[in-house]
């Protein structure tokens, strides 16, 4: 169930959301329900990505295993061409 939200918003961008809900013939209480659950579905996703690289960090730091940027950088320059390479692995 949706529970009501006060925000508040300087005149300069009450107007931005206003005209934008104008031109876009939605109401601007639909302009800024949109814009919040985008922003917050990609910042969900931006945590994600985060705690995984932390925790890949923390696993590469542990073991010592890795791939040379070297290694990394030829097999990205090869996707999409005849001979692509399979991933490079991982060493000490």
């Amino acid at each position: 169930m949706a529970a009501p939200t006060s925000i508040k918003l300087d005149d300069t961008l009450k107007g931005r959301v206003q005209q934008l809900a104008d031109i876009r013939r939605r109401t601007p209480h639909w302009i800024m329900r949109e814009a919040i659950m985008q922003y917050v579905e990609r910042e969900e996703k931006r945590e994600v990505l985060r705690q995984d690289t932390l925790k890949a960090w923390e696993g590469s730091q542990a073991t010592g295993l890795h791939a040379t940027a070297e290694e990394v950088e030829t097999w990205l320059a090869s996707w999409g061409s005849e001979n692509e390479l399979p991933p490079p692995e991982c060493h000490e």
